[in-house]
């Protein structure tokens, strides 16, 4: 039923069956029902209308409304998510390039000496922060919006191909995780964590290649991000300001999803986890 449809039917209901019964029981039963029992047994024929039919009909009016709400607060928060997405596009990643542009050209008109500047470190360094800005980018404007029956570009299994080639990296994946009845939230939040995990890897482990396993549904689900790289200690992480692990931890528990993480030399599993009594893990960030 349409929310107008429901509307009319609360108003139009009750006096229709109190039309009904006034008709019936003058016509029929006048012999049977006083006037006095009859004008008695009006009232608690509405009530018991109210309490079988009405009360329903609010309840789904209710539900509506807050599915609506939900909708409106999500849609809110994508255009943010898009407009930060633009203005770090527009602002930082195009400033970052000129100063590249800048670095390059200083370089070139700076005579050659043994005291001259590392270039190639500051080179180097704005690289770094031009990619991270780009991966910000990418994150703010996942498509969330994927629907049965659309082509598999928008699919989360190929949205985490799309991470990993980013990284130049060879993904062995093996994808079963059932994609439909997830929010866009859970989605975003989710390839955010792999996208973070793909990164460290790839930065920190001097991997060339990464493993990713999923299989389950939004209710009850196991992923699994593992590396064969040189593993790493979480205090170490810490001490050296990485704070990608934490951030997914942070992620992780506002979704109420279970993190765990083990490390070692030889390798790393990062596994995110919802139900089957999961537990959140040990590991700081990296």
């Amino acid at each position: 039923m349409s929310y107008k449809f429901t509307k009319w039917l609360i108003l139009i209901v009750p006096t229709l069956v109190v039309g009904v019964w006034e008709v019936v029981r003058h016509q029929f039963l006048m012999p049977y029902v006083s006037m006095e029992l009859g004008n008695v047994l009006t009232p608690i024929l509405l009530f018991a209308v109210s309490i079988t039919l009405l009360y329903r009909w609010f309840a789904y009016l209710e539900r509506m409304q807050e599915e609506l709400q939900r909708e409106r607060a999500l849609k809110v928060r994508l255009e943010q998510r898009e407009q930060l997405a633009r203005e770090l596009h527009d602002g930082i990643a195009q400033s970052l390039f000129l100063l590249s542009v800048k670095v390059d050209r200083a370089e070139r008109q700076q005579p050659a000496s043994n005291g001259a500047y590392d270039w190639n470190e500051l080179r180097k360094t704005i690289h770094e922060v031009n990619r991270y800005v780009r991966e910000a980018i990418s994150d703010l404007r996942i498509p969330s919006n994927v629907k049965e029956g659309e082509t598999d570009e928008t699919s989360m299994s190929a949205l985490v191909r799309r991470i990993a080639a980013e990284q130049q990296l060879t993904l062995r994946l093996d994808w079963q995780l059932e994609e439909t009845h997830w929010l866009p939230k859970a989605k975003m939040e989710l390839l955010s964590c792999v996208r973070e995990a793909v990164v460290n890897a790839a930065k920190h482990a001097g991997v060339q290649d990464i493993e990713i396993t999923s299989g389950g549904d939004h209710r009850d689900f196991v992923l699994k991000i593992i590396d064969h790289g040189c593993g790493f200690a979480p205090e170490d992480a810490v001490n050296q300001g990485r704070y990608g692990l934490r951030i997914m931890r942070e992620r992780a528990n506002e979704m109420g999803w279970g993190l765990l993480v083990a490390s070692q030399s030889g390798g790393t599993t990062i596994e995110i986890r919802r139900g089957g009594g999961c537990d959140e893990g040990s590991g700081t960030g990296r």
